[in-house]
């Protein structure tokens, strides 16, 4: 859906000045001032004047009469949150050079120092004062103000002020005179010798995404769907006339690949509805399916185009029989690799389609690590390729994406590998996206922003303008042509690509603003974690389909401000909202990751029973250490004796009797067990940070330096699930060889048949050990007679930590404290019902004396016709093969934790 540019740039520009008349008036020690009132009548009545988010808004103004406000409240979050960061910026004298004034600002130019580097960059905050001000002087100063980087330009910053006077209640028609700015602007503007106009600079925080936020919700109206969003409610319902198809291989591959639910969301998406949510609830295939998405939004076609084909297809036949383009496994390597060869003729020899090959790109090929083999789309029906924005919260979650389409989410063994020398060779297989005849299909890809994870620096902007400006400078002539400009480089590059990646903030910058062609298809992963000015930021610039994908019962978006979260539930994401007010939801409901004793308690307290086992998946997740009931896979321990406490100057919480009741319970474990002695299959999780550094303490003391290889400490928040797997696969004759491949040098291996006919030896090695463990332990901290559990009663968070592990999570809390909460007292109920929960007291260490835990043990059963010897082999098996299905599982949940560090300081 087109939208007006210049509309858009006049709607932009007057959001900018607004913007910045509200906030660069604001007195800085006053709010430091209302934040420390609030903070000790703990946020009573701070809300007064909020409207809460509502599930629907009646036209524009009733939609930023709510949000609006709370954006301010939490611009002013980040402002003082300033003041208790850990990072310390020191007051820098700095001389006005020059000042100029339009529409009532004052722009002023001051010196940057040559060893400041890149400390203050556009759009940061400074606090400009007349005098250098610390902490604990007890007196303000006198001359002072806010002040917003326009530019820094060789040695000086370009600055924007506003000493009107202060913006009273966001009415930009009504400002009150402030001494302090009338000062100010006579300090800047008066006569006078250079040395004579100096003043002192602090760095306060960024305002870059928020401001883009901002002037996001002020184009509300102008954004596509505008009536839907405001209303959540789609009065177009979807039908077959408007429906997209894919080709009936690349269905039939989906068919095979994906699960019902899946398949669902797929459908639902090609039905050309504006919105499509897709709920993804723990370890069901989340990012699986946003790929199959980007296979289907780029291969299909209108249902007339099928129709069309379907009558050509059958005067002449199909071009590839079924079984060639989707060979299931009991075919013979050599038919196998003759269906290779014929799809892949660049590995084998000269591709004779090479000379045809588009110089524009508008196959959609883009050579992401710089090979030189060229898939392209055979006898596609669609002649215009749609373009896609895929957008996260956190640079974590977006490069999760990213790697998994770089990479490769399994390898079929019905899929040929390549004849090289004598029958054998090495080689990573990209196959995450197919074109429509299921062929592995490399779509012109750029990943854009900052901290990019290394392993996607192939596709990252900065690295593809490098290598354009390289290819410049060694053909003078296309330079001459082309021009090594930067900025050309990077608008080029961005309108020549398929598939752009972005964070939500970084959709908003004026890169973005410079498109000629818009997105034709937005997807936003992990869209339950951000609010919802956020989540606006990627449809400014406009485009006919969004996806917004995630899932609002696990970790919520991030909200600084306590007095918009609590009083406006600002925290609330489109993708809540929109549920919540009866828009219809594809749920994801095959989960791949956990036992089915830990899946069954938040199926039933967050999904309404919905989720589902895969297969088999109750055998691959159980393992030795459940033949005791208290190692089982789900367990509560009751440490009715804990206490909780506060260390001093903080406002987080300890429980020092759980810590030491976990560390028996580890030692144990591993002792028992030694294959859990690594941190990439034990985790520790806790949702307060003292908590967790409690925990590293007496690991460290008890363990050594070395201690956090033995096991992963993280709160909730910080618990992120990053997986990145590299498979490399070798055929030698009819052998085959897996290898994923990991940082740790770790490689597990198993051998096996497939329906008889291959042989298989599977070796397993993975860059990145994710968060995703055997077993996870979970402490809640709070224990005291007044039962009250602060944070911990946040649902969201309680699932992100039991749905951590695969084989076993073990929670250990004051059950009389926790009862209070409804959440957790159905969690409490839940393990006394299924005789797992156990009342522990001191000493501890008598809890796991061995006539204890004999006393506990219970008898294995093994499946009828296996022996010992059979179960040990199957076991090292499945932790193989259930990687396939751990790709599914890995993708979901929580990539939050960049903006707060993860945990809480408070209640």
């Amino acid at each position: 859906m087109a939208v007006d540019k210049d509309r858009l740039r006049e709607e932009e520009e007057a959001s900018f000045v607004r913007f910045c008349k509200i906030i660069l008036g604001w007195d800085y020690f006053g709010l430091l001032t209302e934040a420390a009132k609030q903070k000790k009548e703990r946020g009573k009545g701070g809300g007064s004047g909020l409207r809460q988010v509502k599930n629907t808004y009646k036209d524009v103004d009733d939609y930023l009469a709510t949000f609006e406000p709370l954006l301010f409240e939490e611009v002013k979050a980040q402002i003082i949150q300033k003041k208790d960061d850990e990072e310390v910026t020191e007051w820098v004298l700095r001389l006005v050079v020059e000042c100029n004034e339009s529409e009532g600002f004052l722009l002023p130019s001051v010196t940057y120092g040559d060893d400041e580097g890149e400390k203050i960059v556009q759009n940061d905050l400074l606090l400009l004062s007349e005098d250098q001000f610390k902490e604990g002087a007890g007196k303000f100063p006198q001359v002072y103000a806010f002040a917003l980087v326009e530019q820094r330009q060789h040695n000086l910053l370009r600055l924007r002020m506003f000493l009107a006077g202060e913006v009273m209640n966001l009415n930009t028609d009504v400002i009150e005179s402030r001494t302090r700015l009338l000062k100010m602007h006579g300090l800047i503007t008066s006569p006078g010798l250079l040395h004579e106009k100096s003043l002192f600079s602090l760095k306060i925080c960024s305002l870059s995404t928020i401001s883009r936020e901002y002037f996001a919700l002020r184009s509300i109206g102008s954004l596509p769907f505008k009536d839907l969003i405001l209303t959540a409610a789609d009065k177009s319902s979807g039908s077959e006339d408007q429906a997209w198809k894919v080709s009936q291989p690349l269905s039939e591959h989906f068919q095979g690949s994906l699960n019902k639910s899946q398949m669902e969301a797929i459908d639902a998406g090609l039905l050309r509805k504006a919105f499509v949510l897709i709920q993804g609830p723990p370890g069901t295939g989340k990012t699986q399916t946003i790929l199959a998405l980007l296979s289907a939004i780029l291969h299909a076609t209108p249902t007339r185009v099928h129709t069309m084909a379907g009558l050509h297809e059958t005067k002449r036949g199909s071009e590839l029989p079924i079984q060639e383009k989707y060979v299931p496994a009991v075919f013979l390597v050599s038919h196998m690799y003759n269906h290779w060869a014929r799809a892949s003729p660049w590995w084998t020899g000269n591709n004779p389609r090479d000379k045809n090959m588009p110089k524009d790109g508008d196959d959609g090929f883009f050579p992401t690590s710089g090979n030189d083999f060229k898939p392209e789309v055979i006898a596609s029906s669609r002649k215009y390729h749609v373009r896609v924005l895929v957008c996260a919260p956190s640079n974590s979650a977006l490069d999760e994406i990213v790697l998994r389409l770089l990479k490769t989410d399994a390898v079929h063994p019905s899929y040929p590998l390549p004849k090289c020398g004598y029958f054998q060779a090495e080689f990573v297989i990209l196959k995450c996206v197919h074109d429509e005849n299921v062929r592995s299909y490399n779509p012109k890809i750029v990943r854009i922003g900052l901290k990019a994870h290394h392993s996607v620096q192939s596709v990252c902007m900065d690295n593809l303008v490098k290598q354009k400006q390289g290819e410049s400078a060694s053909d003078k002539q296309k330079h001459r042509t082309a021009g090594g400009d930067t900025d050309s480089i990077r608008a080029a590059i961005l309108e020549e690509s398929v598939i752009v990646f972005s964070t939500l903030s970084f959709s908003g910058s004026a890169l973005f603003s410079k498109l000629n062609h818009g997105f034709d298809v937005v997807i936003i992963d992990e869209a339950a974690q951000a609010i919802e000015p956020a989540t606006l930021v990627p449809l400014v610039n406009g485009c006919k389909q969004v996806f917004l994908v995630g899932d609002p019962v696990q970790l919520p978006a991030t909200v600084i401000s306590p007095t918009a979260g609590k009083f406006g539930y600002y925290g609330t994401s489109l993708f809540e909202r929109f549920q919540r007010a009866g828009y219809p939801v594809n749920m994801l409901k095959m989960q791949y990751r956990m036992h089915p004793e830990i899946r069954s308690f938040p199926s039933s307290e967050f999904y309404a029973e919905a989720l589902q086992d895969a297969d088999d998946l109750e055998r691959r997740t159980t393992r030795d250490w459940h033949q005791y009931h208290c190692f089982g896979p789900f367990c509560f321990f009751d440490v009715h004796e804990g206490k909780e406490s506060q260390p001093s100057g903080s406002g987080s919480w300890v429980n020092v009797d759980e810590v030491e009741f976990v560390l028996l319970l580890y030692h144990k474990l591993v002792t028992m067990y030694p294959e859990l002695r690594s941190s990439s299959q034990f985790a520790i999780i806790s949702p307060y940070r003292h908590q967790v550094k409690l925990f590293q303490d007496r690991f460290r003391d008890a363990f050594g330096q070395e201690s956090k290889k033995f096991v992963d400490i993280q709160t909730v928040d910080g618990f992120q699930v990053n997986r990145h797997v590299d498979y490399v696969c070798s055929l030698q004759k009819e052998r085959w060889t897996f290898a994923e491949i990991s940082i740790g040098n770790t490689m597990h291996s198993f051998t096996g048949t497939l329906e008889g006919h291959l042989k298989i030896l599977i070796t397993i090695f993975s860059p990145e050990l994710g968060r995703e463990k055997d077993v996870a332990i979970f402490s809640c901290v709070r224990s005291n007679d007044d039962r009250r559990i602060g944070f911990v009663s946040d649902a969201r968070r309680m699932n992100v930590g039991i749905t951590r592990a695969k084989s076993s999570v073990l929670v250990v809390g004051s059950a009389s404290t926790l009862r209070n909460d409804e959440h957790w007292n159905n969690l409490v109920e839940s393990a006394e019902k299924r005789n797992v929960l156990f009342k522990v007291s001191k000493p501890y260490s008598s809890f796991f004396s061995d006539s204890n835990l004999n006393s506990m043990k219970v008898e294995r059963s093994l499946p009828d016709g296996l022996d010992t010897e059979d179960m040990e082999i199957n076991e090292l098996m499945d932790v193989n093969r259930g990687h396939a299905d751990e790709e599914q599982a890995e993708d979901n949940d929580l990539e939050d934790g960049e903006m707060d560090g993860g945990g809480y300081d408070e209640d």
